[in-house]
């Protein structure tokens, strides 16, 4: 129960400013090559994501892939998310909140594969 409480009251905070979330994500995870699903993907001609993944590792590149498309589907505009990247891609606070958008969603995609369980 505190776990879902601190998840809810991360998400509360992080909502409250979500301009500045989309673009903090978008900058810190512009550099971090896709792998993995987005590239199975591509392979199979499917559009869509599945949750589900051969290996933590690809795993991870998903996270990173959902937390991407989550920021570019909230803020369309380029320039707009570029435009303060040269302050928060340097600031530590704003790297652990990108970071931890994509550990939310690194857990989910773990709990759906049953933590690679074989």
């Amino acid at each position: 129960m505190r776990q879902l409480l601190t998840r809810q009251l991360f998400v509360r905070q992080l909502l409250a400013r979500p301009l500045l979330t989309a673009a903090l994500c978008f900058g810190a995870l512009l550099t971090v090559p896709l792998a993995g699903s987005a590239q199975q993907a591509a392979d199979t001609g499917r559009t869509g994501l599945s949750l589900i993944t051969a290996s933590p590792d690809d795993g991870f590149a998903l996270a990173i892939t959902l937390a991407r498309r989550t920021v570019s589907t909230i803020q369309t505009n380029r320039e707009v998310l570029m435009e303060g990247r040269a302050k928060y891609s340097v600031d530590p606070d704003s790297l652990i909140a990108a970071s931890q958008v994509v550990a939310v969603h690194f857990q989910t995609i773990a709990q759906a594969n049953d933590y690679w369980k074989d």
